[in-house]
């Protein structure tokens, strides 16, 4: 069973960065497409960024498109997502999941499509 651990969530200033890590356990990263995805309160989750299991390929969504870098490090299974202009609209609980039902240059947007979760860490953007 895959273990999926999300870290680096905290209080930031609106304007500011922090650095999502996951690390995979009980697997080999390369097997897995990684995405994240976040969920606000009183809101339905929704994606925000995801990679290939190669890295080659990513995709975001239009809501944090240039402001968010999703990358991984295979050789270390860890998932990163850097993320600069923080707005108090990304404040949510971010959570870190893989799929291995994707082919090897594909991405998923689709929470459905993804088996092992996180626990979820908290992002909170103060204005």
């Amino acid at each position: 069973q895959v273990l999926v651990a999300e870290s680096g969530g905290g209080l930031v200033q609106a304007g500011g960065s922090l650095r999502l890590s996951c690390a995979v356990f009980r697997g080999t990263l390369s097997s897995y497409a990684m995405g994240w995805f976040r969920q606000a309160p009183g809101k339905e989750r929704e994606f925000a960024a995801a990679i290939s299991r190669s890295g080659f390929i990513t995709e975001y969504a239009d809501s944090v498109k240039g402001r968010f870098t999703i990358s991984r490090d295979n050789a270390k299974n860890m998932v990163y997502l850097q993320m600069i202009s923080l707005n108090p609209e990304d404040t949510a609980v971010y959570y870190c999941a893989a799929t291995k039902r994707t082919n090897n240059v594909e991405t998923s947007n689709d929470p459905l499509r993804y088996d092992y979760w996180g626990q979820g860490t908290q992002v909170t953007v103060a204005s």
